[in-house]
């Protein structure tokens, strides 16, 4: 057993990778980043082929000695290791390092702890600790484990203990999933009241550090923290962009995403994600100068996929082009709609393409024109005013004479086996001319 340290923060770093693994020295560089946005002072860093995992402690028993020695010759706090570990793994590594050990699980966890500044965000962050925690309470009392046990008169300090922890942090949790859950059915609130307006939903996606925060200030006036480090901003922002050819539309800032992104995690951020499932076009910002753009976009692809987004339409953007001298412009696919464009959100180069693109894109199947309704089509007209199809209107004895403006997507449901949605049937779909 040994005392664990509350403070201090020099850490050495333990980097496992397999034999065929190209990306070795980009991801020792990122876990480097991840260790910098925590906080840590990294004063070593040790690469750890693992070709088979070891079950004790997933890296092999002399790189653990190996760990062991440079603990104590740097004197280190902790030591980081860019993996997940099992709590079996981590409490033998504790063991034999005699020093604390945290994942890349806790570690991303850590820096999401900081960086939460919502109520919703605090409440997600502290669920997916929470989650990640109770499978390694035991490592807190492991000078009881010889009081555990089921016999009786061995029902000693170590299991009341361990229980007393495991009750209370099964309460915790059941209280912050119920306040999670009051705060999503609020965030339900706001998003349907977008739904009902029609207005057209952007979300901002890409791999951490990508450029997405600086890109959602150069669209809008949202004035969401910028810097440049990983995870620089978690909590959604939503704000309404002018200006384009298919009228106001709404866009989200989302969390970056990274790899091996904590499964407690991703499920926390449910009001984050929500935002991109239910986008009507997803904006994927990747780094132009990032030579490994291509896997990075993989990746964020993946984390859409596990969320239930991987069908919503996206638009390529690739930020970045002044850091490779690159000309702003917008690439075009075979249906001649645009697919990807090149600009520099920093300094403005490409932001008025982008602006024409989200136009086109959004605006493409949106309908604009006059509608005649009868005295009898109550209903459809509510379902109208519901949904928020109806710029404006005017009424007399023969009927509702309105100004229709909505997407064909939102129009089309509406129609229903309603008899007197004749007009709007015609408007949606106009009845071709015979010969």
């Amino acid at each position: 057993m040994f005392d664990r340290q509350k403070k201090g923060e020099r850490a050495i770093l333990v980097l496992p990778h397999s034999r065929g693994e190209g990306d070795a020295i980009r991801r020792g560089e990122e876990f480097a980043e991840l260790v910098a946005s925590a906080g840590a002072e990294v004063l070593a860093s040790i690469p750890a082929r693992v070709a088979t995992p070891n079950p004790r402690f997933y890296i092999g028993s002399g790189k653990a000695d190996e760990v062991a020695e440079a603990v104590r010759a740097l004197e280190a706090d902790l030591v980081l290791v860019d993996h997940e570990l099992t709590p079996v793994q981590e409490r033998n590594l504790e063991k034999h390092l005699q020093t604390r050990v945290v994942d890349r699980a806790g570690l991303i966890l850590d820096i999401f702890a900081q960086r939460a500044r919502s109520h919703e965000g605090k409440l997600e962050v502290e669920l997916a600790q929470l989650k990640h925690v109770a499978t390694r309470l035991v490592r807190g009392w492991t000078h009881l484990d010889a009081q555990r046990g089921g016999a009786i008169g061995n029902r000693g300090p170590g299991e009341t203990q361990l229980e007393t922890d495991r009750r209370l942090l099964a309460e915790r949790v059941k209280m912050l999933s119920k306040r999670l859950e009051k705060v999503q059915t609020q965030r339900d609130q706001q998003r349907r009241s977008r739904l009902r307006n029609t207005v057209p939903r952007v979300a901002l996606v890409g791999y951490t550090n990508a450029g997405k925060s600086t890109l959602f200030n150069a669209l809008t006036t949202g004035g969401v923290y910028v810097a440049d480090q990983l995870f620089a901003t978690l909590d959604p922002t939503v704000r309404k962009i002018d200006g384009l050819a298919c009228g106001p539309a709404v866009i989200a800032d989302t969390v970056g995403f990274i790899r091996e992104l904590p499964h407690d995690l991703v499920a926390a951020f449910r009001a984050t994600l929500a935002e991109a499932r239910d986008a009507d076009l997803l904006i994927h910002v990747s780094d132009a100068a990032d030579e490994e753009r291509d896997i990075l976009r993989r990746v964020v692809n993946e984390v859409l996929e596990e969320i239930g987004a991987g069908d919503v339409p996206q638009l390529s953007v690739m930020n970045k082009v002044d850091l490779i001298d690159a000309e702003p412009r917008v690439d075009r696919g075979d249906d001649g709609k645009p697919r990807q464009v090149w600009l520099s959100a920093a300094s403005g180069l490409g932001l008025d393409g982008l602006r024409d693109a989200l136009g086109e894109l959004l605006g493409g199947d949106r309908i604009r024109a006059g509608l005649e309704l009868p005295l009898s089509a109550g209903r459809l007209h509510a379902r109208l005013k519901a949904a928020g199809a109806i710029a404006g209107e005017a009424i007399d004895e023969h009927g509702w004479h309105l100004d229709i403006d909505a997407p064909r997507s939102v129009l089309a449901p509406l129609i229903g086996d309603d008899a007197n949605a004749r007009p709007l049937r015609d408007l949606i779909d106009p009845p071709h001319a015979e010969f």
